[in-house]
């Protein structure tokens, strides 16, 4: 069996994610669904790319997300895939894992929350890091394939040419946060310096494409939430956090006021892992306050994918002129 055999999935890459299991058991092979799925580890010297020296870039086997290149891979002597760091920082979360009775620092995707593998302190120069990956969660791009596979932007790692020059777009972040209706929360953010971009939507459950009808029978798993784009140069993610928990009650568990349900819950959904370092940080520091006199029960939950709202919703209170009522006054 070939390289790319063993390690492509039966099928083609999804056009969306979330998937549900039985979609990820017919897209992966067995042995990349223990892997991925349940966090698995394949036997070291016996897998696709533990020696792969081809130039070219790996990704996520499910998403298809960009996760390392060759030009930072490195021999380990491990028998496994090592990098000293990810092509991109926010494609590989990383997240505590004490299981077997060792302490150590998980790696998995951000896309599809998919296990990839571990990082260590023991790596090279100039990170000092060791991306320790299983194969079986990764699919190699070769670096002649890259404008043809749609990762034409990583072809400069392969040339001599300069890297393509930084687009003041991408320098944004995306922060996405529920706090009850999400028209009062909208009307919150929309308007501060820094924030460039405000969208309704749904997240956090299990249903495709819902609608609003669906999300209030309280059956999607999803919350009414805000996607904000902003720039941090201009505004902070810990002053974004600071005003989400300003305007609601986050001691009440699926309510806000006398809207009633879990798609009114108190959640951020990080993106990467500083998001998520910085809200637990900051719920811990609210908790103990003395602010609220019960629990702080905000969900802190990784990014799913985000489903916009119908257009009705959107702006809702700028387009009918109203002010916002949904919301509790800050404090």
């Amino acid at each position: 069996m070939t390289e790319k055999s063993k390690n492509e999935p039966k099928k083609g890459l999804p056009c969306s994610l979330p998937m549900s299991d039985a979609e990820l058991r017919k897209l992966l092979t067995p042995e990349q669904y223990r892997i991925m799925r349940q966090n698995g580890t394949e036997t070291a010297f016996q897998n696709a790319f533990w020696n792969n020296k081809k130039p070219g870039i790996y990704v996520d086997a499910i998403s298809g997300e960009p996760l390392f290149s060759s030009t930072d891979k490195f021999d380990s002597g491990t028998g496994w895939p090592s990098f000293f760091q990810p092509i991109e920082k926010n494609n590989a979360i990383e997240k505590p894992d004490s299981s077997y009775g060792m302490d150590r620092m998980e790696v998995r995707s951000q896309k599809s929350n998919s296990h990839l593998g571990h990082v260590f302190p023991d790596g090279p120069k100039p990170t000092g890091l060791r991306y320790c990956i299983n194969s079986a969660s990764l699919q190699f791009i070769p670096s002649e394939d890259l404008e043809k596979k749609g990762y034409g932007q990583y072809t400069y790692l392969f040339s001599k040419k300069d890297p393509p020059k930084t687009d003041s777009k991408k320098m944004t972040q995306i922060a996405v946060f529920g706090a009850g209706c999400f028209w009062g929360v909208q009307s919150t953010f929309e308007n501060l310096p820094g924030v460039l971009k405000t969208t309704v939507g749904y997240t956090g459950g299990t249903v495709k494409n819902p609608t609003y009808e669906q999300v209030c029978t309280h059956t999607t798993g999803h919350a009414e939430a805000v996607q904000i784009e902003f720039d941090p140069s201009k505004i902070s993610y810990e002053k974004l956090l600071d005003l989400f928990w300003s305007i609601h009650d986050p001691t009440t568990l699926n309510r806000q006021g006398p809207d009633v349900g879990n798609n009114y819950r108190s959640v951020i959904f990080y993106q990467n892992a500083e998001q998520e370092k910085t809200a637990r940080v900051l719920k811990e520091k609210l908790q103990r306050s003395g602010k609220f006199h019960n629990p702080v029960v905000t969900e802190i939950s990784p990014a799913k994918e985000f489903y916009k709202a119908e257009e009705y919703h959107q702006q809702y209170y700028q387009k009918k002129g109203l002010k916002p009522i949904c919301r509790l006054p800050k404090t």
